[in-house]
């Protein structure tokens, strides 16, 4: 499990700087996917909840560092989001498109409503989408068009997988 955890903190952090650098370059609408997300959420379905919820705490503290967002933001929304993914660790069968895009679409919705709840508790200092913005909305579609291809090749990643690694 430590293994499991280990990779995913650092497969994400790998993700969250491409997104901060390269994605950029080519971000549609100033928007980029959420592939540090995709990555927890992968872990979780995959390895389960104590996986899901230690990956997305860590990976979120360190994403929180290296970004300017305030500290515990992004630790909060992963680990709550990694959780509630790995309650369905073997619930569905894992096929190859339409499972990775219902989940990272769903994470990113969950993403948007805690951040909205933090927005109406904390006021300004925590960002909100809004849900009628075309931000929103491109991020929920690059998300969920990214998820597949993903999670495809996160499959293939011994250490990530349980009983491959």
């Amino acid at each position: 499990m430590i293994k499991r955890i280990i990779w995913t903190v650092l497969f994400s952090i790998i993700a969250a700087v491409l997104q901060s650098t390269v994605l950029a370059k080519i971000a549609v609408f100033k928007t980029v996917p959420d592939l540090a997300l995709c990555i927890v959420v992968f872990s979780a379905y995959v390895n389960g909840t104590m996986t899901g919820q230690v990956s997305g705490f860590l990976s979120g503290l360190l994403i929180d560092f290296l970004s300017a967002a305030p500290l515990g933001m992004n630790c909060l929304i992963r680990t709550l989001i990694g959780a509630v993914t790995g309650i369905f660790k073997g619930a569905f069968f894992m096929d190859i498109f339409f499972l990775p895009l219902i989940l990272c679409a769903l994470a990113t919705i969950a993403k948007a409503l805690v951040l909205f709840v933090l927005h109406l508790i904390f006021g300004s200092t925590v960002p909100a989408y809004s849900f009628v913005s075309l931000v929103f909305w491109v991020e929920l579609g690059l998300n969920s068009l990214s998820a597949p291809f993903l999670f495809f090749l996160l499959k293939r990643i011994r250490p990530l997988v349980p009983g491959r690694g």
